[in-house]
């Protein structure tokens, strides 16, 4: 009861931030109850604030309210803006443009936490540890330092007691989520539940700096023979879950195109490396920075790029890059029957599905967009506009997509200032043609064939002495059942000699369903 009253509390107060800044289009967007939502607006007619929210878009007024919510809502909102299916684009739009920054926590209490995590006094660590952060977001801060070996580090500190809070909003939101699906079915297409446990596994991870540092060290080794792109070393020894430590870059924000040019560097030259380090990243490693911001992504002084912030990384297996290119390839090409038949072959939309309809669907989509100007095509419009459809074809929610989406709408906002002419897709499609031929044409499909007949062949051995060790154990021992199930499925006096065929063969059934399970845990 008492969990119950903290989280009605807590949502009220959030029910109000958005009543304040005229942002009820999210509720109203989950199907929340007239009755409910005219309890809103009389609080905003009451609580709204003039200045916040006039003249803004709906998106910019819900940002506005998520940022006075507090630190867990920022978050929120960031994660929302990948899900335009749920917001449409506008929203979404401006959500990805929620600015993560909160004020400071006091300069002391960095400094305890340092100490407390590596059991060691500040000065045993760094010569040089500055007082004033250098950024300050919902979740750490950064300050700048010197180790004791002399070298320049940036150290990104937890804030305190920041698990609590967001455990705190985290549960709050579930709880919410589970009773809207409860009390009102028609929510449940829009999986508010699936929505709330997906942002707090990201979170979940973002709490842990190690995790950050892991993956910082796996994108650094990917691009380790790539000079156009680099990652800040990781400081591994003044690294652990609340702290970390990595190389300290002096380099200008990409977005920051007149500075760039006074430097001499090549504003071009750079969007040519953004749109070949992104594609490599998709389609080469399958292991992406998810939050390529202009405060994460900066150009050094010989014009290459240089990466930090690694708390949200995107992963793309094989089959869903084989997808995604084929899918790029046929609406670049306008094959929208290409389009149609990968998501087909995918179970993306399912087989009860019209082929047709969802080609002509796709033609809807692609047409408008690909009939403009190539500088001004967006491949995240268009992807955005594809996920909107979901609810029509029975599509799965695919958040890896999502993600994936939400990056490429930063990485055009970015290309778009860094030279307004040029497309970055057209930058990357030959790429993307390249690995198309290289991993879809029939040459590669014979040889991944040969490479799975190959593998199949390796595990032929084993796979025989299985058969072999359960056809002895079967010989010796015999395939036990309890009596109580052979008296169940044999029946008793008139059911056994009415049923006893039909039970027989579940009996064989399930002797021949017990080999089949012990042969495949021993395989595995």
């Amino acid at each position: 009861m008492a969990g119950a009253i903290r989280n009605l509390a807590r949502l009220t107060g959030l029910g109000l931030s958005l009543a304040r800044h005229d942002a009820l289009d999210l509720p109203e967007r989950f199907g929340v109850p007239g009755a409910v939502l005219t309890a809103l607006r009389v609080a905003r007619r009451l609580t709204r604030r003039a200045s916040a929210s006039a003249g803004k878009r709906p998106g910019e007024r819900l940002a506005q309210a998520l940022i006075e919510a507090g630190p867990t809502f920022i978050k929120l909102g960031q994660s929302l803006a990948t899900r335009a299916d749920l917001l449409g684009e506008e929203i979404a739009d401006d959500l990805a443009r929620l600015q993560d920054r909160v004020a400071p926590f006091p300069t002391e209490q960095a400094r305890a936490l340092i100490e407390a995590e590596f059991e060691r006094p500040l000065d045993e660590l760094f010569s040089d540890f500055e007082d004033t952060p250098v950024a300050a977001a919902s979740i750490a801060q950064v300050h700048l330092a010197v180790t004791r070996d002399g070298n320049e580090v940036a150290v990104k500190v937890l804030r305190p007691d920041i698990e609590k809070a967001f455990a705190r909003d985290v549960e709050m939101l579930a709880w919410a989520a589970a009773a809207m699906e409860r009390a009102w079915p028609a929510t449940r297409r829009l999986k508010p539940r699936a929505v709330v446990a997906e942002f707090a596994r990201i979170v979940a991870v973002e709490m842990d700096l190690r995790l950050e540092a892991a993956a910082a060290s796996e994108l650094a080794a990917n691009f380790k023979d790539d000079p156009s792109f680099r990652v800040p070393a990781v400081d591994w020894t003044r690294t652990g879950r609340r702290i970390l430590t990595l190389e300290r870059i002096d380099a200008i924000p990409i977005d920051e195109v007149t500075p760039l040019r006074a430097a001499g560097i090549d504003t071009g030259a750079v969007l040519e490396k953004a749109a070949a380090t992104f594609f490599k990243q998709i389609f080469r490693d399958g292991f992406f920075h998810a939050d390529l911001h202009p405060g994460n992504l900066f150009v050094g002084a010989d014009g290459n790029l240089v990466a930090v912030d690694f708390g949200i990384m995107g992963r793309l297996d094989w089959a869903t890059r084989r997808f995604l290119a084929e899918m790029l390839l046929g609406f670049l090409e306008r094959d929208y029957a290409r389009v149609a038949d990968v998501h087909f072959d995918m179970g993306f939309v399912p087989a009860d599905q019209s082929r047709d309809m969802f080609m002509q669907a796709c033609r809807a989509i692609g047409e408008p967009i690909l009939g403009l100007p190539m500088n001004e095509i967006s491949i995240a419009r268009l992807l955005a506009q594809l996920f909107r459809v979901t609810e029509t074809f029975n599509m799965e929610t695919q958040p890896q997509l999502l993600l994936l989406q939400k990056t490429m709408m930063v990485a055009e906002g970015v290309g778009r200032k860094l030279n307004p002419t040029v497309n970055m897709w057209e930058l990357s499609r030959p790429l993307v043609e390249t690995w198309g031929r290289d991993n879809l044409g029939p040459e590669a499909r014979i040889r991944d064939g040969a490479r799975d007949f190959v593998a199949g062949l390796e595990r032929l051995p084993g796979f025989l002495g299985n058969i072999d060790r359960a056809a002895r154990a079967l010989a010796e021992q015999g395939y036990r059942l309890h009596p109580d199930t052979v008296r169940g499925l044999l029946g008793q006096g008139e059911n056994r000699r009415q049923g006893g065929m039909g039970a027989a063969l579940w009996v064989i059934a399930g002797l021949l369903g017990g080999i089949l399970l012990t042969l495949l845990y021993n395989a595995t």
